[in-house]
């Protein structure tokens, strides 16, 4: 799974603006095996993640560089703080309405980030 998910590290989120298909369930099922800790919703369409924190300056520095990542990426994930030190993010392609690869290449960028500095 290591070198799966270095393979999505080393990829560039490409922009989607609609018009192709979300990834199948066959798809979606192998990209989330090389993003340990991610889980798909219900409905199939995102991925989400949640990390307990030490402290709410630990969470807010986590968001932050989650935050340049995106940025960087031009994908912009759901971000979420709960209860001071919760962190929840939430990811899928817009677009589409759905998942693409887009978004693991995101969840493997952010597993990259120290969650604990």
């Amino acid at each position: 799974m290591a070198d799966e998910s270095a393979t999505l590290v080393s990829k560039k989120c490409v922009p989607c603006e609609g018009g192709v298909p979300a990834c199948s369930t066959d798809q979606v099922r192998d990209l989330l095996r090389q993003v340990e800790g991610w889980r798909i919703t219900d409905d199939g369409k995102r991925i989400h993640r949640e990390w307990k924190m030490k402290s709410f300056m630990k969470a807010m520095d986590f968001l932050n560089r989650v935050a340049e990542i995106a940025e960087a990426e031009g994908h912009h994930p759901d971000l979420h703080l709960v209860s001071y030190r919760l962190v929840m993010i939430e990811i899928w392609t817009h677009a589409v309405g759905g998942l693409t690869e887009n978004d693991f290449i995101l969840a493997a960028k952010i597993d990259a980030v120290d969650s604990n500095p």
